[in-house]
This record gives C-alpha cells, structure tokens and sequence, in this order.
C-alpha cells in the first residue's frame, strides 16, 4: 500500500535532513534551561536556600513548642493536687488568664529556663480544658 505525498518528503526525512546552526543550539539550551528554573521554582517545590532556612527554622519552633505542651499537660496532671488546679483552670472564663494560671504554676517552664513558654502555656490550657 503506497501513501501519496505529492513527492514531499515525510517528517522522518526532514528530520534527518535538518543540521540547525550552533547559534540555535545554544539558544535552544538557554531557552530550555530557563523554562526548567521556571518550571522548577512555580510548580516544582523549588526553593531558595534563604526560603528553606526559614522553613526549617519555623519547623524547629513549631516542633518545640508542641513537646513543651505534651511536657506541660504531663507536668499538670502528675501533680498531686491536680484534679483541684483542674478545676480552678476550668472555673477562669478567659484564655488569657487561663495561660496565666499556667505559667505561674511553672508547668509551661522547661528545664534550663528562666520563664515559661508562653505558646506552649496557651495550648497546655486549652489541651487541659478540652
């Protein structure tokens, strides 16, 4: 079965035929290269090393104050009058003074510290609370 093409060459043959200059080859590099740095940073998960020492810095903290308030509850409920300070917490109507109630009880301080972690102090209450 033959396919009529009017004698034009198919696109197998053009492509072998084809010799492009150096200047379009490394114009086509560059052009590639920058499509991939664009690709790469919108889509891709790319960051900067500024962007990722941010993130993990932020990570740290985060990660830090989530153990401060499972030491924080620990600390609260091994307490031998804590069914009595529970009941105090739940009795102040403010999250604010419920913090407050936190730090001064010194659950919220962690070891080596001077004062309380006040992020921690917050969600140890509402953690106690809830």
């Amino acid at each position: 079965m033959a396919s009529e093409n009017n004698g034009a060459p198919s696109i197998g043959q053009r492509w072998k035929a084809y010799h492009p200059a150096k200047s379009t080859l490394v114009w086509a590099c560059i052009a590639t290269a920058v499509v991939t740095i664009a690709v790469g940073f919108t889509w891709g998960g790319w960051v900067t090393g500024g962007t990722s020492r941010t993130l993990a810095s932020e990570a740290g903290e985060l990660s830090r104050d989530e153990l401060a308030t499972v030491i924080c509850v620990q600390r609260f409920k091994a307490a031998p009058d804590a069914a009595q300070q529970l009941s105090e917490l739940k009795a102040i109507d403010s999250s604010y003074k419920q913090r407050q109630f936190i730090e001064a009880g010194g659950w919220a301080t962690m070891p080596g510290e001077e004062s309380a972690n006040r992020t921690a102090a917050a969600a140890c209450a509402g953690a106690l609370e809830g």
